[in-house]
C-alpha cells in the first residue's frame, strides 16, 4: 500500500514560534480529520491487502511454482531419454590399398524407454503429492497471516476504545479538580479535597499513555501483516467499533466439518501419503527394472575405419539400426540392511502420529473455544447490567459533589468503579472478537480449500494470483 495519508509537520510562521491564527488551526483541525477518515479501514479491506500483500503468503505463492517444477523431476522417470551426436573429424594414415586424406562425419543417435520400473507409479503420485503440499502450505499461510491481521485488528480497536474511556474519565475528574479548586478558594472545603481530586485525575494519565501505546503497537502488527512498510507509509487507522453478538454453536457438526476442511489437518495428512510413496520409491530400487534401448549409426561414406580397429571388417560398412533390452537387478541390499526403506518408515510412522493428534485435538480445541464464549457471554451480561448501574450511580453523585453533599473518598471509589466497570465491559467485547476468531480458525473458516483434482488446482492458482 502507497502512501494514503500525509503526515503533517509543525509548521511556524516568519517569527519562529508565533501561534498560527484561528482560522489556519481549524483548517488544519478540518484536514487532519479528512485524512483519519481517509487512512480507515475496515476488517474486510486488512484482510484483502493481506491475502495479496503480506510476504509470507507470496513466499508461499513462490513455493507452489517451484512445487510445480518439482513435479516435473518425479514425473521424468517414465519420459524417454534422446541422444543425438555427430562425431566428424580427418583420417589420415596408409593401409593397404588406401592413400591419402579423408574427412568424415558420422550421425548416432539412441533412445533408452524404461519398459518396466516399480518406483514409476509411487513417483506419479509422489509428484502430485508436493503440489498438493505446496498448495496447503499455502493455505496454511493465509490463514495465519489473516488470522494475525484480524487479532491485531481488533486489538487496535480495543485499546483505541479504552485509551477513549479512560481519557473520558480522566476530563471528569479535571473537572471535578476545577470544582473542588473553586470550593477550597471560596472556602466551602479543605485542601485535602482538592488534593484528593488532583491525586486521582493524575492517576489517569499513565493508562492513558499505555493505552495510547498499545493501540500502536496494534497498528504495527496490522501493518506487518497487511504488507505495508510503516516507514513509507501510514499507520492503518481501523474503522468502526467492536461489537458483540451471542454465537449459538453445534460443537458435533463443527468438529466434523472442520477435521473435513482445516489446511494443517490435510497438510499432516499429505505428508503421511508423500512419506509412503517415499518408502515405496525406496523400495522399488530393489525390483527388477526392465528397459529398451534403439541405437543407431548413419555413416555417409565407406572404408572410414573404426576407433582401434585392426582390419577391414571392423570398419563403418553402412548405417546401422541395434535394438535391445536390458535389465538390473540390485539383489545384495533388500534395503532393510543399509536402513534406508527402515529411515524412510519411521518417517512416515511419525507423520501420522502427528496426524493423529492433530485431529485428536480438534474436538478438544473447539470444546474450549465454546466454553469460553459461553463464559464470555455470561460476563458480558453481568457487565453490561453492572455498567448501566455504576453510569446512574455516578452521575448522582457528580451532580452531588460540586455542592458538598458527597465526601471526595466516595466520589473517587464511585469514579474507580465506573472506569473498572467500563473497562472490564469492554474487555468481555474484545475477548469475545478474539474467541470468535479462533474459532473461525479452529473450524477452518478463513479460506476454502482446493481438491485433489487438477481442476480445483488451477482455479485456487489463478484467484491466488489474481
Amino acid at each position: 500500500m502507497k502512501q494514503d495519508c500525509a503526515q503533517l509537520k509543525p509548521c511556524r510562521g516568519a517569527s519562529g514560534g508565533r501561534a498560527l491564527p484561528a482560522l489556519v488551526l481549524v483548517s488544519v483541525a478540518s484536514y487532519l480529520s479528512f485524512l483519519d477518515s481517509a487512512c480507515a479501514i475496515t476488517l474486510e479491506r486488512v484482510l484483502q491487502t493481506t491475502l495479496e500483500k503480506n510476504p509470507a503468503i507470496q513466499e508461499a505463492k513462490a513455493g507452489l511454482e517451484q512445487a510445480a517444477g518439482q513435479r516435473l523431476v518425479f514425473r521424468s522417470i517414465i519420459w524417454p531419454h534422446a541422444e543425438l551426436g555427430v562425431p566428424a573429424g580427418v583420417q589420415a594414415g596408409h593401409r593397404s590399398g588406401e592413400s591419402g586424406v579423408k574427412g568424415f562425419a558420422v550421425g548416432r543417435g539412441a533412445l533408452d524407454q524404461v519398459l518396466f520400473n516399480m518406483a514409476v507409479p509411487p513417483s506419479l503420485r509422489r509428484g502430485d503429492i508436493e503440489v498438493l503440499i505446496a498448495q496447503q502450505q499455502l493455505n496454511v499461510a493465509v490463514v495465519e497471516q489473516l488470522h494475525a491481521a484480524r487479532l491485531a485488528f481488533y486489538t487496535a480497536l480495543y485499546n483505541r476504545s479504552l485509551e477513549s474511556i479512560r481519557d473520558e474519565q480522566r476530563k471528569k475528574l479535571e473537572e471535578n479538580v476545577a470544582t473542588q479548586k473553586n470550593r477550597f478558594e471560596a472556602g466551602l472545603a479543605d485542601r485535602s479535597a482538592f488534593t484528593s481530586a488532583t491525586v486521582s485525575a493524575e492517576e489517569l494519565v499513565p493508562q492513558v499513555e499505555s493505552a495510547h501505546r498499545a493501540y500502536r503497537e496494534a497498528q504495527l502488527r496490522l501493518a506487518e501483516a497487511m504488507g505495508i512498510d510503516p516507514v513509507e507509509s501510514a499507520l492503518p487507522q481501523p474503522e468502526g467499533d467492536l461489537e458483540f453478538a451471542t454465537m449459538h454453536l453445534d460443537l458435533e457438526s463443527e468438529t466434523a466439518a472442520a477435521l473435513q476442511r482445516r489446511a494443517d489437518l490435510k497438510l499432516a495428512r499429505l505428508f503421511v501419503r508423500s512419506a509412503n510413496e517415499d518408502q515405496r520409491i525406496i523400495a522399488a530400487d530393489y525390483y527388477p527394472e526392465v528397459a529398451g534401448r534403439i541405437s543407431g549409426e548413419y555413416v555417409p561414406v565407406t572404408g572410414i575405419h573404426r576407433q582401434g580397429s585392426t582390419s577391414k571388417t571392423q570398419d563403418f560398412i553402412g548405417s546401422e539400426i541395434v535394438e535391445k533390452a536390458g535389465y538390473t537387478w540390485r539383489v545384495i541390499d533388500n534395503g532393510k540392511v543399509g536402513g534406508a526403506v527402515l529411515r524412510a518408515r519411521a518417517a512416515r510412522e511419525t507423520n501420522e502420529l502427528t496426524c493423529r493428534k492433530l485431529e485428536a485435538n480438534v474436538s478438544r480445541e473447539l470444546s474450549r473455544i465454546a466454553n469460553n464464549l459461553k463464559a464470555i457471554d455470561a460476563r458480558e451480561r453481568s457487565l453490561a447490567a453492572a455498567s448501566v448501574a455504576a453510569d446512574e450511580g455516578a452521575h448522582t453523585v457528580r451532580e452531588n459533589v460540586a455542592n458538598g453533599l458527597v465526601s471526595p473518598l466516595e466520589y473517587r471509589v464511585t469514579e474507580n468503579a465506573l472506569l473498572t466497570t467500563r473497562s472490564g465491559l469492554l474487555d468481555a467485547v474484545y475477548q469475545h472478537n478474539l474467541a470468535v476468531a479462533e474459532w473461525d480458525r479452529a473450524t477452518g473458516r478463513y479460506f476454502q480449500f482446493s481438491d485433489d483434482t487438477a481442476s480445483s488446482r488451477l482455479k485456487q492458482r489463478d484467484s491466488l494470483n489474481r
